[in-house]
């Protein structure tokens, strides 16, 4: 990919971008949430994005973090609109026996939060995020090859022009190395329903 495109919210105070490859050291106390449950809006996190108008495509990235070790050290895709409309998928790693594989989805200032465990061992992931229209997929691989569905989700202000790329953070007082690389963009992987009819 054309990495000259990407731009940064909130660039990191330590990173590195090479032909193949981005590194981001993340900070500490950085984050992404609004209000649910916990009452708390984090909007700290450096996120490296493009823009696009395409309405059908897919995005895919491997992220590794070999060094992620203490709870909520996160890194993965995002697609940031403003501090109340994004998503964002990854693995938030929790202690030494398990992780969260999971998603956030935000809509006008509200979060949620989609996650399954996963051994506390995966230290590296594939996600593909796609689009068609104002809806969109997001899926991950071990391999780069089998992709598995995380969530599918409507994004109230997603139809239109969008940024979306890479994000990674540490919530609480940690710091690690995210590794992004395989980063490729093309054809909607994800494929129009073809079951019931629209109403």
């Amino acid at each position: 990919m054309d990495l000259t495109k990407f731009i940064w919210t909130r660039e990191p105070e330590r990173y590195e971008i090479k032909q193949d490859t981005i590194e981001i050291v993340t900070k500490p106390h950085t984050d992404l949430w609004q209000r649910t449950y916990y009452h708390f809006q984090n909007d700290n996190a450096p996120v490296f994005q493009m823009e696009t108008e395409e309405k059908y495509f897919s995005f895919t990235v491997k992220t590794e973090f070999g060094e992620s070790h203490h709870r909520f050290d996160q890194c993965g895709i995002v697609m940031y609109l403003d501090s109340e409309n994004w998503l964002k998928g990854s693995i938030e790693y929790e202690n030494e026996e398990y992780q969260h594989l999971g998603s956030v989805v935000t809509n006008n200032g509200y979060s949620d939060w989609a996650t399954t465990k996963i051994a506390a061992s995966v230290k590296a992931m594939w996600y593909r995020f796609s689009r068609r229209e104002d809806d969109y997929c997001i899926e991950c691989s071990s391999d780069g090859i089998i992709f598995s569905q995380m969530r599918i989700c409507h994004m109230q202000r997603g139809d239109g022009r969008i940024r979306f790329g890479i994000y990674a953070c540490s919530p609480e007082d940690s710091s690690f190395k995210a590794v992004f690389s395989e980063m490729q963009i093309g054809e909607c992987q994800w494929k129009a329903h073809d079951g019931q009819q629209p109403d």
